[in-house]
């Protein structure tokens, strides 16, 4: 899709609700779906199913996801009565990883290769059979990588060569109080681990809680500096924010 239909999209959609973004994105693209992980996805599919139209949700199992957060998979599976399509890593790949430099080597040589292979390769190749992706991003969930973040964009960095693909963001105009507003007026499901200090929640070894007054990506990668904290799937962020301050 050519810059100037994305721009004419954002244009269109600056100040639209969230609900009509995503009923946007269901009729811009012909195969579009919901990368799900945490709460604010759960608005989404909320929303979605509230549209009465048909959608796609899709998560990324990276083999090391808190037991609790598994278990939020499947209470939001029962709860909206839909199916998850789960992404694996290449199984050859992260034993050939383990192999050669254990099991948390991402604590010494930074975490971009560990996910690389748990979630960008995957996420990849999920994308490669889509024209269109939804997320939960925020504005206000990172100080470094998210403060840019358009309503629709073009992503190049994960598209293919000769396969444009769209990225809607319905909620990047919310705040994180506006989340759990919304989680607690519908009671919808949410991952227990919230209950004990948790914000953003990634990997069992990559997530810990963090305290009052922290921003809530202190919780994730905390060893790495603070304003480059991506995994790569959402890599365009970085490369938006550095273009801005060049």
């Amino acid at each position: 899709m050519d810059q100037q239909r994305v721009d004419g999209l954002q244009q269109q959609l600056k100040n639209a609700r969230p609900q009509d973004i995503l009923i946007a994105a269901l009729t811009e693209c012909t195969h579009i779906a919901l990368a799900f992980s945490g709460a604010e996805d759960v608005i989404l599919i909320d929303m979605l199913k509230k549209t009465k139209r048909p959608f796609r949700v899709f998560t990324l199992d990276t083999g090391r996801l808190h037991p609790e957060t598994y278990r939020f998979l499947d209470r939001v599976r029962a709860h909206f009565s839909i199916t998850i399509e789960c992404c694996f890593p290449q199984p050859e790949a992260v034993e050939q990883l383990v192999q050669n430099k254990g099991f948390f080597s991402f604590y010494q040589d930074n975490h971009h290769e560990c996910c690389g292979l748990r979630k960008v390769e995957p996420l990849k190749r999920k994308l490669r059979t889509l024209d269109g992706w939804i997320t939960g991003q925020r504005k206000d969930q990172s100080p470094g990588t998210r403060t840019g973040i358009p309503i629709v964009q073009s992503d190049s960095i994960l598209a293919n060569e000769g396969h444009p693909l769209l990225k809607f963001n319905p909620l990047a105009e919310w705040s994180s109080a506006q989340v759990w507003d919304y989680i607690r007026a519908f009671e919808l499901p949410y991952n227990s681990l919230h209950e004990r200090g948790y914000v953003s929640i990634g990997c069992e070894p990559c997530t810990r809680p963090i305290l009052p007054g922290q921003h809530e990506r202190e919780g994730r990668w905390w060893w790495e500096e603070a304003t480059k904290k991506e995994c790569g799937l959402h890599h365009i962020n970085v490369v938006s924010e550095d273009e801005t301050h060049q």
